[in-house]
């Protein structure tokens, strides 16, 4: 079986209210790229990755007049995909919603919120303390991770996926370096919050015997950011565990264990006021112990990284105007 997860960009701008592709002339979300070549590229590299699941992070909008459910199976019937059933969860405000676009003839996928005590369900809110005030801070998501249960129509085998997308610790709105700091900050205190909630529900997974995935944007990494250091730890290393609660993904193991040498990435910003790229690693497919032994590989679809991926030239081009994000690639025997 084949897992994806994938970032699209503005996903949302491709669509009207109706859920049909504006397959136009008229611009995208994204600088200096139409509707058009946008939606061409995107179906290319959907086709490409002919996966049994795939992961929305940034979907489709679901709003009084818009439906992601609807949006993503025009788009899979417009490029005649597999992966065409689609489920979501909790909505959000952000016009980017998390959604799950699978093959029915391969697995089932249905919404499963869970909630414990100390893990409530991801449409509330969680009480803890950010800092050393003694006093409780009250967090919430404003993209709710999205958590299924799937079965495999072949085997029987049942698994958990988490799909989540944690807030960006961007210092939006900062008009000084001290504004910068403080924002950055409290950014960065809210999304390993966020973290720790999302930990707590895999904890809760790991415990009851599940074989779980989590996947995603985490918009964080080992060494991203010099605010790190104030907490001791990144999102990344909250959200993988220790010991035998370990989670497992090559990609951050590698940024992990060897982090000032090169490593993979998987989305890639231009820097207008450097005039150069951004390359970072943010996209992960993590899964328990008892499903390390069945995943036989992981990949990013980086067209500079991924041999295959740069030597097909239609491909190559398609990854880069779909969206600053790579897909994360996952085959295992499921």
């Amino acid at each position: 079986m084949r897992l994806v997860s994938y970032n699209v960009e503005w996903f949302d701008a491709l669509f009207s209210n109706t859920g049909e592709l504006l397959d136009d002339d008229g611009w995208s979300a994204r600088h200096g790229v139409t509707r058009a070549a946008q939606t061409s590229a995107l179906g290319t590299v959907f086709q490409a990755l002919d996966a049994d699941a795939v992961l929305v992070v940034e979907a489709p909008d679901t709003n009084s007049k818009r439906s992601t459910v609807r949006a993503l199976a025009h788009f899979a019937d417009h490029f005649d995909l597999r992966a065409r059933e689609v489920v979501t969860g909790f909505t959000n405000d952000t016009q980017q919603e998390i959604a799950l676009l699978y093959d029915p003839d391969v697995l089932s996928a249905r919404h499963e919120p869970g909630a414990t005590p100390h893990a409530p369900r991801f449409d509330t809110e969680l009480e803890i303390d950010l800092d050393v005030d003694a006093r409780e801070d009250r967090v919430v998501f404003s993209k709710p991770p999205l958590e299924l249960s799937l079965e495999s129509v072949a085997t029987g085998r049942q698994a958990k996926l988490i799909g989540a997308h944690l807030k960006s610790k961007a210092p939006h709105g900062a008009r000084s370096r001290d504004e910068v700091m403080r924002l950055s900050i409290a950014n960065r205190r809210k999304q390993l919050a966020q973290a720790i909630w999302l930990r707590r529900r895999i904890s809760d997974h790991l415990d009851a015997g599940d074989d779980l995935f989590v996947m995603g944007d985490l918009n964080d990494g080992p060494g991203l950011d010099e605010y790190e250091g104030l907490f001791g730890r990144s999102s990344v290393e909250i959200v993988l565990g220790q010991g035998e609660a370990t989670l497992f993904d090559p990609h951050a193991c590698q940024a992990l264990i060897r982090p000032l040498e090169p490593h993979p990435s998987s989305a890639r910003f231009y820097i207008s006021s450097d005039e150069r790229y951004l390359q970072a690693l943010l996209d992960y497919i993590m899964v328990s112990p008892n499903l390390r032994a069945a995943s036989s590989r992981w990949r990013i679809w980086h067209p500079f990284e991924d041999q295959r991926c740069f030597a097909d030239a239609e491909l190559r081009e398609a990854l880069l105007t779909a969206s600053d994000h790579f897909p994360v690639v996952l085959d295992l025997d499921f």
